[in-house]
């Protein structure tokens, strides 16, 4: 473990993946993803062409295309705490080639029971922790909340987490509150028609809520999935009609299809107990023909609520897991199938693209392995290209949807949560905008000039916009400070009150007028509950001793620009001053804190450096509410170069046990002295 000097101030990468495959559905290419397995469910990835056959309508088609794309990521082991009770590594940003996996967990709350809720949050916290790797882009997302899917993608745990938090019962779905009811006989026949029709109400929004998942999906890297948790879906309803719920699953799986998404399908309900409880109300009859009768259509509607369930999942190549109370290994089960596919293609003929359904069949020659993959499409070609966004709204749209920044205007963001005694909790945006990349017109008395748009958006509970800023503003240099500024850049501020604690994204978006270019970037914010008067801490700010600077709208950059708060990037051998207020500390009989402060170094995941744990010293006068503090940590020239995150570390040694100890971190770079 590498040293660094540690002071504590008192104040009043992963390898590059391949280009992504696409599953296309062309005039000139059909392909389609298959996994194959042995009798042992082991994943086999040493086939090649001749030995798979590929049928069309039961037509056998040549390959023309062929490769296997392997997409699991490396596993990394999580660098222990040294310290007991220590939180986990601070997450390493990931770049879109660095993405080997896209997977969406939708959790159905308009078709879950209380009961399977409860289980399904605590599996998906198991899930998220012990699971998901560095190459994982995951969203967690609710059917029943405001669609916001691709704001939801992250490889961010905290944020996953705070997802999962949010996943609660609905008691306006079609859920009750256990996953097996206990109404006697005559109270069936009596909601049978009203529970008829809200089944397949909300089995028609679960399918468009997916459905909006998966067009999401289509725009992002890596191998894509779709994991839903649901306690059921019927496709015949209690008169055996199949109407709006068959269409919606048949438009669904070509989207799926088309997208190249695989839908893998986990009945939350676990291993059911289809016989009379103790404490079921039995029948008022109780002839025993008539008992085997209710437990008989009992039987055949618990198998019939699992079909549209085995349908997404058997007609987009994944697996439906079924009677385990074991959620979270059916999750990992997921996650273990996806460690790579094949893609095979072939030329269709003329007559395929007759918007008729197609059915595919891909075998598998050697003995002893199983196939699994799509069995159709419709016979409608995609398009070849999307449109490029053309108008403001459309360009500005696209920078802000994408998980990841855009660079045609090179800006970062950083966001950093406070909380003062006149206005509350507000979050202070601060954006470096890298103004070389404008092109400015001279007007004739010699001033450079670029009309921005400027547009930042608060995102919420499943992605929906909670606040939003969007001005237009021009900048106007001239003579030495337009040559600073092309060289250092332009740093704004913009002050967002948040009414409500929470798990938020902060996107910002930034717009050239002249050029169309366009720049974004995001930041995942978490907004303590204050007045339940627990431990917090504000957001980490970073600097150098010698930068004294109060950054204000418009503002330059200083003449040593890289090591601003905004982009961090300092040099070996530079003290490095992070300042970071300290929220609802508890006091001791002498009206003292007794908080204790560990910093540590993180990179790519691992701990480089943890400091000692030093006591928190204040002043003279102080507000417990909210005391100021900082740390000090000289970068040595033993670190190399490269990307690190900063991890500070509160405790109240006078606090309850769990609410003890709060944690912020930031990422800054290192460059060589």
């Amino acid at each position: 473990m590498r040293s660094l000097a540690l002071a504590l101030l008192t104040f009043a990468a992963f390898p590059q993946q391949q280009e992504d495959a696409v599953i296309r559905i062309t005039v000139n290419l059909v392909q389609v993803d298959a996994v194959v397995t042995d009798s042992k469910g082991n994943h086999i990835s040493n086939l090649e062409a001749n030995d798979f056959e590929l049928l069309q309508d039961g037509k056998p088609q040549k390959i023309t295309s062929f490769q296997f794309i392997r997409t699991q990521p490396a596993q990394i082991a999580e660098t222990k705490p040294a310290t007991p009770g220590a939180p986990p590594p601070p997450p390493t940003p990931l770049k879109p080639n660095q993405i080997q996996r896209t997977i969406a967990v939708v959790v159905d709350d308009l078709g879950m029971s209380w009961e399977s809720m409860a289980y399904a949050q605590q599996a998906l916290k198991k899930f998220v922790n012990e699971k998901i790797q560095p190459g994982d882009l995951v969203a967690v997302v609710r059917t029943g909340a405001g669609m916001g899917a691709l704001q939801s993608f992250t490889s961010d745990k905290r944020q996953m987490l705070a997802a999962v938090d949010r996943v609660k019962w609905n008691p306006l779905g079609r859920g009750g509150i256990s996953a097996f009811g206990n109404r006697d006989e005559e109270e069936e026949e009596a909601f049978a028609t009203l529970d008829n029709f809200r089944d397949r109400i909300f089995s028609v929004g679960t399918l468009g809520a997916i459905n909006y998942v998966v067009n999401g999906l289509r725009e992002l890297p890596g191998r894509k999935s779709v994991v839903l948790l649901s306690d059921g879906m019927r496709i015949l309803d209690n008169q055996g009609n199949t109407d709006m719920v068959l269409e919606s699953l048949r438009k669904l799986t070509d989207l799926a299809n088309r997208a190249g998404v695989v839908i893998y399908t986990l009945d939350s309900r676990g291993l059911p107990t289809l016989q009379t409880t103790a404490n079921e109300r039995g029948p008022r009859d109780r002839n025993p023909i008539t008992a085997s009768d209710r437990m008989q259509r009992r039987r055949t509607d618990y198998f019939e609520s699992q079909n549209g369930l085995h349908y997404l999942a058997t007609e987009t190549g994944g697996i439906f897991y079924r009677d385990s109370n074991d959620i979270a290994g059916s999750l990992a089960k997921v996650l273990d199938d996806q460690q790579g596919y094949y893609l095979l293609g072939y030329s269709p003929g003329e007559a395929t693209f007759n918007r008729s359904y197609h059915k595919i069949q891909v075998k598998v020659k050697r003995a002893g392995l199983t196939v699994r993959s799509r069995t159709g499409f419709l016979g409608i070609p995609d398009t070849n290209a999307k449109p490029t966004p053309r108008t403001r709204q459309q360009q500005m749209l696209a920078a802000l949807t994408s998980p990841f920044g855009t660079g045609g205007v090179p800006i970062r963001l950083t966001a950093l949560y406070s909380e003062n005694a006149k206005s509350g909790s507000f979050v202070s945006s601060l954006l470096h905008i890298d103004v070389s990349q404008l092109p400015f017109q001279q007007d004739a008395e010699g001033w450079y000039k670029a009309n921005i748009d400027a547009l930042l958006i608060t995102f919420g509970d499943n992605g929906a916009a909670i606040d939003e800023s969007d001005k237009t503003f021009t900048i106007s240099l001239r003579g030495n400070s337009y040559e600073v500024a092309r060289r250092n850049g332009l740093i704004y501020t913009m002050h967002h009150p948040i009414k409500q604690p929470g798990a938020y994204q902060l996107r910002a978006v930034i717009r050239d007028a002249a050029s169309g270019k366009v720049g974004s970037a995001s930041q995942f914010i978490e907004v303590p509950d204050i007045k339940k008067g627990r431990l917090a801490m504000s957001g980490l700010y970073l600097r150098t001793p010698a930068d004294k600077t109060q950054i204000a709208e418009g503002q330059q950059a200083p003449q040593d620009p890289k090591a601003n708060p905004i982009l961090r990037t300092f040099r070996q051998g530079q003290q490095l001053i992070y300042i970071f207020q300290i929220l609802n500390a508890k006091l001791d009989s002498g009206k003292k804190p007794q908080i204790d402060i560990q910093a540590s170094v993180y990179r790519d995941g691992k701990r480089v450096f943890e400091g000692k744990k030093l006591p928190y010293q204040p002043g003279d006068t102080f507000d417990p509410k909210r005391m100021l503090t900082a740390g000090q940590l000289r970068l040595g020239a033993e670190l190399t170069p490269g990307e690190y995150m900063l991890q500070v570390r509160i405790t109240d040694r006078l606090a309850k046990e769990k609410q003890n100890t709060a944690v912020q971190w930031i990422d800054f770079q290192l460059d060589p002295r």
